[in-house]
């Protein structure tokens, strides 16, 4: 199906509704993506673009422009969080040499992706609150303004919350994990390496990692407690409850900690996998179509890779009905695969004292030692897959 003068409007700027926007455009469709937001911007936390991730950036054209604004990651160290000791390390630099993996600031990355949209011609409206999207013949959005759009296809990547995946699948279901994270951007003061370093304690772990030029360290840390805190990004904390209760890490970790004086507080819910990915003329992509917990780091890569596969089938298929089927036919079984990869992944990561987490971390450091690329060949079929040769 010619893409030509196809016109599709995309709900929301994020990662994913950009790299539609651009992958959609490229094929010569005329696009126009819907943000609420008065700019383009994204609340300061970091991201890891894995190489699976870095395939979609690349066929974007953006490889240059996001590694010079990127760290390029050497290693995952996993560490005691106690004693700050390494229990094992993955290293990255044993991937292939066209398989960068990339630590960049969101802000950094959603502007990249925009301004090369707009550099292609695609129309960013801002300012525009979306309350209701009705699929059919000829879509329809409504805004809380009272305006309404129609167009040929409507792309909703507006996530956790999307109003097309609520059209399509009613209302969600879900449930507290019984975890929470904070999130928070702090000097770098610490020298902190080229690392993932992910300090590991009982019902707890800190992940950090360098930024941009190396100057500021983006902090990640989950802690399992019975009660919730709200589904929301920029819900801002009190830094003592974040210093209470990683209080007995030590080394780096509790430097960095102690630096954090500005740290969202964000309560992890589990949703389930869309079962309705389209319907007529209407689709769903990352966040709203597949969330996943940040324990395998996917969400934004997952987002890439639904992005091309998206303009990538409905360019293979005779029509956008076919192209939408083909595109969730080759997309959920991979996508549910990664989010049952992350739920299972926080138990390793928070073992308590006791001869279960000797265990675990004695055969992590005898694997890094003696083996050490079969920790990292374990991921192969996450890092090594590439939808842009689908």
């Amino acid at each position: 199906m010619t893409l030509s003068n196809l016109n599709i409007t995309v709900v929301g700027a994020g990662i994913g509704g950009l790299a539609a926007a651009l992958a959609l455009r490229a094929r010569g469709a005329d696009v126009t993506v819907l943000e609420q937001a008065e700019a383009i911007t994204e609340v300061g936390a970091g991201i890891q673009v894995s190489p699976n991730g870095l395939r979609v950036i690349e066929a974007l054209g953006l490889a240059d422009d996001l590694a010079a604004a990127s760290v390029r990651g050497q290693a995952v160290s996993l560490r005691n969080g106690a004693t700050g000791r390494e229990v094992a390390r993955i290293d990255l630099t044993r991937l292939p040499s066209d398989q960068g993996y990339y630590f960049v600031h969101r802000a950094d990355i959603i502007n990249l992706l925009s301004a090369k949209a707009r550099e292609a011609g695609v129309q960013i409206r801002l300012l525009q609150h979306v309350q209701a999207i009705n699929p059919g013949p000829r879509p329809c959005i409504e805004l809380t303004t009272g305006d309404r759009r129609s167009c040929d296809l409507v792309i909703g990547a507006d996530g956790l919350h999307s109003c097309l995946r609520k059209a399509l699948n009613g209302a969600a279901n879900p449930f507290f994990t019984g975890h929470v994270v904070w999130r928070a951007v702090v000097p770098n003061t610490v020298r902190h390496p080229d690392h993932a370093m992910v300090h590991m304690g009982g019902g707890r772990h800190l992940v950090s990692y360098p930024l941009r030029d190396g100057s500021v360290v983006n902090l990640v840390a989950a802690q399992e407690r019975s009660h919730w805190a709200d589904e929301n990004w920029n819900h801002p904390d009190d830094p003592a409850n974040l210093r209470r209760a990683f209080a007995d890490f030590g080394g780096m970790a509790q430097r960095l900690i102690k630096q954090a004086d500005r740290p969202l507080l964000w309560g992890l819910f589990r949703h389930p996998v869309a079962e309705r990915w389209y319907g007529e003329n209407a689709v769903i992509l990352g966040d709203a179509a597949h969330p996943t917990l940040p324990y395998m780091a996917q969400g934004a890569n997952m987002a890439l890779e639904d992005a091309w596969v998206l303009a990538d089938a409905l360019a293979k298929a005779p029509d956008i009905a076919a192209g939408l089927a083909s595109y969730q036919a080759r997309r959920r079984d991979r996508a549910v695969r990664v989010i049952e990869a992350a739920n299972g992944n926080a138990w390793k990561y928070h073992l308590g004292p006791g001869p279960l987490r000797m265990a675990a971390h004695l055969g992590l450091g005898i694997a890094s030692r003696v083996t050490p690329g079969k920790l990292l060949h374990q991921f192969d079929w996450l890092y090594c897959h590439d939808v842009t040769k689908g």
